[in-house]
């Protein structure tokens, strides 16, 4: 669970173009959905080192593990001896970060705010280890995608959601986050689109106060068994409470796109519940 809410607090500050253009050839990253975007930049056969949860695509799970997002173990990591460590902005600490260029390491650090920003990071990868043409035409066809959906939900009835990141603490998502971004696209409403935070820990009484009309959970254990004891909120009275898989949604990587898609389902057919 620790896992799952730093996933979605380090969605944070817009994506930064790397400086530096030199062609990585023994790679480490610091965070599951960066691994993702190497192999979707046709770089995966550089990678050496990865963190714990770097379990997709299915050949990052045989590449040595030198620490997790926020603890790196120096020893595994000048094991595999990297020239180029692709950090998680907003998500590695930043102390940690500058302790790997103190030691001579060199970090890019890469960050995601909005959906679109996924196919910038995916670029920037490319142009660092000179898979640039392989990487264009992925972030090309993502970037696509993106457009025909929010082009197929613009104009289609708003409808209110809230985000469950977890249910005890009951965390949610801001409105800078790629999740209020999803739902944007599909045509709804973050009710908590007006709060600073990027993953706010909120009280029962202000969801009930805001009356959804969907509710949404990553999908972790019975994320929803607390709503269907409130009949009165609109979500749980209309039947319109589910679920998807949290790394759809909270990594982002290309995969987002096919959560963004379940999100749009999911409003779509609230659309047709409503009373």
């Amino acid at each position: 669970m620790l896992a799952l809410v730093a996933a979605v607090a380090g969605c944070g500050e817009p994506a930064t173009p790397p400086p530096d253009t030199s062609n990585g050839q023994r790679i480490v990253t610091l965070a599951p959905h960066l691994t993702e975007l190497v192999f979707s930049a046709g770089a995966g056969d550089r990678l050496v080192g990865v963190v714990a949860y770097s379990d997709f695509p299915e050949a990052a799970q045989a590449l040595p593990v030198i620490g997790d997002a926020f603890r790196i173990d120096p020893e595994q990591l000048a094991a595999v001896d990297p020239d180029l460590v692709l950090a998680w902005e907003g998500g590695n600490p930043d102390e940690a970060l500058d302790q790997l260029e103190t030691r001579g390491y060199r970090v890019i650090r890469l960050a995601t705010e909005s959906l679109f920003d996924v196919a910038d990071n995916l670029e920037a990868i490319g142009r660092l280890t000179g898979t640039g043409d392989m990487a264009q035409r992925a972030a090309g066809d993502y970037r696509a995608a993106l457009e025909k959906l929010a082009a197929t939900h613009r104009g289609r009835e708003p409808i209110t959601v809230f985000y469950q990141v977890s249910p005890q603490p009951l965390y949610t998502v801001g409105g800078r986050h790629a999740i209020s971004d999803m739902i944007r696209v599909c045509g709804g409403r973050n009710v908590f689109d007006d709060l600073g935070q990027l993953a706010p820990v909120v009280s029962l009484e202000a969801v009930i106060d805001r009356d959804p009309e969907v509710i949404i959970a990553s999908n972790y254990g019975d994320p929803l068994e607390r709503w269907r004891g409130w009949p009165d909120l609109s979500a749980a009275r209309n039947g319109n409470l589910y679920t998807v898989d949290a790394a759809l949604v909270t990594r982002p990587g290309l995969r987002m796109l096919e959560g963004t898609r379940a999100v749009c389902r999911h409003l779509d057919e609230a659309r047709q519940n409503r009373d």
